[in-house]
């Protein structure tokens, strides 16, 4: 099943909207996890990509010249308001949207877990994701190349092994750790390093410098 992806994705859009709804303007000008985007400026690439239909994505990604990163800054200056007031207000009137790019649907569960602690994380907003959701999008991510924001063929070079669910995939030195810290790792998200243990933190890190490549900012999340 596919669109059972749907309730997941809305449930967090709900609860992201329930944390930002208490946060003054100064919080929403702090740095997220995304290099160089501030909390607004995810919240309004969030708006973007629940609005992105197929044929949307497309046509903007032709007038970005094929370029993900203008593609995205373009959609965050379209749907980032005058205020955080009116982009929250944007937020919630996507919150329940089925539209997608062309992308996989589980990419849209990962779009929301991800971006939503690049959000939390460097604010210090603590939100429990169902364990169901985390492995899942862990799943789609360790499936997904690196060309698109993925970490398929890193799982060639270590093992990851969740700590709270029955989950081992990948070859190699192991790398442990909570599910989520396991996810955003994957993602590059290397505050997420931290939180794990195991022989296999050096070559996830080594692979992280690698690639020289800030957080996925593409419609498919991560």
């Amino acid at each position: 099943m596919t669109q059972d992806v749907w309730p997941l994705v809305h449930a967090e859009r709900v609860a992201l909207i329930e944390d930002l709804a208490g946060l003054d303007d100064e919080r929403w000008r702090e740095e997220s996890l995304c290099a160089g985007w501030t909390v607004h400026d995810v919240t309004a690439h969030l708006v973007d990509t629940a609005l992105t239909t197929r044929t949307g994505f497309l046509l903007g990604l032709a007038r970005a010249r094929f370029d993900f990163d203008r593609h995205n800054a373009a959609g965050v200056a379209r749907q980032r308001g005058n205020d955080p007031q009116e982009t929250l207000s944007r937020l919630r009137m996507v919150a329940t949207r089925t539209s997608t790019p062309p992308a996989p649907l589980d990419s849209r569960l990962v779009e929301e877990i991800i971006h939503g602690e690049d959000i939390r994380r460097p604010l210090g907003l603590k939100h429990h994701y169902p364990t169901a959701a985390v492995t899942r999008a862990l799943l789609h991510q360790t499936r997904t190349t690196t060309a698109f924001g993925g970490a398929k063929e890193l799982l060639r070079q270590v093992r990851l092994t969740a700590t709270d669910t029955e989950l081992e995939i990948g070859n190699g030195p192991a790398v442990t750790g909570p599910a989520l810290s396991l996810l955003l790792a994957v993602s590059r998200r290397t505050t997420a390093l931290d939180d794990l243990t195991g022989p296999g933190i050096p070559t996830l890190a080594t692979d992280e410098q690698a690639r020289h490549l800030p957080p996925p900012r593409r419609p498919r999340g991560r």
